[in-house]
């Protein structure tokens, strides 16, 4: 049914509003050397409860009501730009280290995700944190988010940060980007599973799981959630670069033919869809496509250029002034937790970098450099937190927390990169022999 005038005219004002809102924000904090996605999630916060609903509460429910036409508009759109957002970072994956940084980025690799993840089950173990449980009320979903929440490094943030700075060539960049390559893939694929463990909060089982009577939140469930989404993984990293090729050479393929921009959406909505037929969460199957199309010789082409242009003018704004929007820090957020639960991460995730640093046999100075650096959260996080959010893992004040948490080590890792001087970023305490990449 054909939305009314009125409707529309709604529609196109609030859509408008956050456009402005997302872009002027983030086009200050780009000028201040800071992250632009923080800026735009800056401009949703201004347009939501915290400040426009907090001065003309009136006015601010109108322009963004919970229910209605609007609603649903701005959802589809916040939907659209969370796929757009991991097919973009998918194809951003690509190996980015050299051979003489290969020792480093497995040390930290492995001690930054595995370090975080057995101090969160220990600190589960320890802290009741019931009351920050979202409606669905799954401890073991909650438990994996806090983990991600403790171990996620931001590609897109980082990368941003480093190319600003006219570092994004060094090695310590090439090490700071290969271990978060690894770390986003391993987190995703948990991430995944959590949000299958709690469908039911999402309208129910679909696809697959609801086809064989699947229990939704039962052990065989958690159990079947946990190998579809590494099977399809697997089958992605397997078979998905040759099937893309073989697709994209078919001279029936008319598609590609007229529009290879059509082309890779469709990749990416069919291979969406095809995890939801699966049971595992839409996001992961964008992620994947985004990351065989990169890895393929369409990956640097115009096709690839044109979908990052709109999609970061149009749809992606909109998705984090979506989450600035639904961040209300004036009722239910705790900053003295928050400050706890910030000091906490950032200790637990640098101090898992430092080891595995220092390990590998970099200096202290080079091993505190590369664990600041990891520290920003950035997009991750605030994926993390919405995608949480709007399964009903966390609570809202959660949720805050988590965004907050992505916001604050981004803008701290920039502040702390920009003062140290580029030749002194990574310096390795023994001499390693030069190669022909240096």
């Amino acid at each position: 049914m054909p939305l009314a005038a009125p409707d529309i005219a709604h529609t196109l004002l609030a859509i408008t509003a956050m456009m402005m809102a997302a872009h002027g924000s983030g086009a200050l904090f780009a000028r201040l050397r800071q992250p632009r996605v923080i800026g735009e999630i800056v401009g949703g916060l201004l347009l939501g409860p915290t400040l426009l609903g907090a001065l003309a509460p009136g006015p601010q429910r109108w322009l963004f009501p919970a229910d209605g036409p609007v609603s649903i508009v701005l959802g589809l759109l916040q939907q659209l730009g969370l796929l757009l957002l991991m097919f973009c970072s998918g194809m951003e994956i690509r190996s980015v280290f050299h051979r003489r940084e290969g020792k480093t980025v497995a040390w930290i690799f492995v001690t930054g995700t595995v370090l975080p993840f057995v101090a969160a089950v220990l600190l589960l173990r320890v802290l009741d944190e019931r009351q920050f449980y979202g409606p669905a009320g799954n401890p073991t979903s909650f438990l994996l988010v806090f983990a991600v929440a403790m171990a996620v490094t931001s590609i897109p943030v980082i990368s941003r940060i480093m190319y600003d700075l006219g570092i994004l060539d060094t090695a310590f960049a090439r090490v700071v980007l290969g271990v978060a390559v690894i770390e986003d893939i391993l987190l995703y694929v948990i991430l995944a599973i959590a949000l299958g463990i709690v469908a039911e909060t999402q309208g129910g089982l679909f696809g697959l799981p609801s086809a064989i009577g699947l229990r939704a939140g039962s052990v065989w469930d958690v159990l079947y959630h946990t190998a579809a989404t590494l099977g399809t993984l697997g089958l992605f990293l397997v078979l998905g670069g040759p099937m893309y090729q073989a697709t994209s050479r078919l001279r029936c393929n008319l598609i590609r033919q007229r529009s290879p921009v059509a082309y890779q959406l469709v990749y990416m909505l069919a291979a969406c869809l095809a995890c939801m037929v699966l049971g595992v969460q839409p996001f992961f199957g964008a992620f994947l496509a985004g990351m065989v199309v990169g890895a393929s010789q369409d990956g640097t082409g115009e096709a690839v250029e044109a979908i990052k242009s709109f999609s970061f003018a149009f749809f992606i704004p909109i998705y984090f002034a979506v989450v600035g929007l639904q961040l209300d820090l004036l009722h239910g957020f705790s900053p003295l937790h928050f400050v706890f639960y910030f000091a906490l991460a950032c200790l637990i995730k640098a101090f898992s970098v430092h080891v595995g640093a220092r390990m590998a046999g970099e200096s202290p100075l080079s091993s505190w450099n590369l664990a600041v650096a990891m520290n920003a959260r950035g997009g991750p996080g605030i994926v993390l937190a919405s995608l949480a959010y709007a399964a009903g893992i966390v609570s809202q004040p959660f949720f805050a927390m988590l965004v907050m948490l992505a916001i604050l080590t981004s803008l701290l890792a920039g502040s702390w990169l920009e003062r140290v001087p580029r030749d002194q970023l990574l310096v390795r305490e023994y001499a390693l022999p030069k190669t022909g990449d240096e």
